[in-house]
């Protein structure tokens, strides 16, 4: 009997999972410059595409857990980077707008992707379009039911 496919050097996963702590490595000191987690950083990113939207549409649009979005947004406010306010055509729903001080940040923010890049060189422009596109392929491909 052969446990070749229960080698590391054959696992999918194990190199996502490398892949990613590296990643979130790269982030950790252009992301200390702006007092902001990765989490924090994806909430912000999404705000800064489109403001003043819901906190189920921020859920759907990162992907982050209702829990965990919870406590972001909470840390969040608490630096004052945005607002929680009633949707004036839906007083159940709850819209999130940057501060001044959130916008501000976005300035602040326009050279991480660049940062993060140059850590890793020997990647090529194309090549992280590839990958960029093979993991869209993973996750679409994982958020199928069977």
């Amino acid at each position: 009997m052969s446990f070749e496919n229960l080698q590391l050097k054959n696992q999918l996963c194990h190199r996502l999972y490398m892949a990613s702590n590296n990643i979130a490595r790269a982030y950790r000191e252009p992301l200390l410059a702006l007092n902001l987690t990765y989490p924090q950083y994806v909430v912000m990113m999404a705000l800064w595409e489109k403001d003043e939207i819901t906190i189920a549409q921020l859920i759907e649009h990162t992907a982050i857990d209702g829990g965990a979005m919870t406590q972001i947004l909470k840390k969040l406010s608490d630096k004052s980077l945005l607002s929680v306010i009633k949707d004036e055509k839906d007083k159940r729903k709850r819209l999130l707008k940057l501060s001044d001080a959130g916008q501000t940040l976005k300035l602040k923010a326009t050279d991480i992707p660049d940062k993060v890049l140059c850590k890793f060189p020997g990647i090529t422009p194309p090549q992280t379009q590839q990958l960029m596109d093979l993991l869209d392929l993973v996750v679409g491909q994982s958020s199928k039911r069977p």
